[in-house]
């Protein structure tokens, strides 16, 4: 079951969890960092480093949360459902675009980020 990134993540972005990932799997979006879905070896690191706690296994998601492991998923699939395989992510290349509810999601006041 790969790991996914929840609702903590976003308008935060640390960022921490992409350098502990052994295969670059985590990529930068808009909002919020999103874990390829085949990509991931399921290895762990990125969790045990995430300052806000926002990166668990999927199979340990549970109520809201749960909308997450589509979310992660569906970022990877262009328009026609074929899933897009970048091959890593490197600091500097372009943001993937956010999922929509990442989108619409209330942005966070910097009282929110701190706390």
């Amino acid at each position: 079951m790969p790991l996914i990134i929840k609702s903590e993540c976003i308008d935060i972005k640390d960022g921490i969890c992409t350098t502990s990932c052994p295969v670059d799997c985590i990529y930068e979006g808009e909002r919020m960092f999103y874990i390829h879905p085949v990509e991931c070896i399921e290895c762990g690191m990125c969790e045990s480093i995430c300052p806000v706690d926002a990166i668990r296994y999927a199979d340990e998601v549970s109520g809201a949360d749960e909308a997450f492991i589509g979310i992660n998923n569906d970022v990877f699939y262009d328009l026609d459902g074929k899933l897009i395989e970048p091959g890593g992510w490197r600091r500097g290349d372009a943001p993937i675009k956010d999922h929509p509810v990442v989108r619409d999601f209330p942005r966070r006041t910097v009282e929110e980020k701190i706390s």
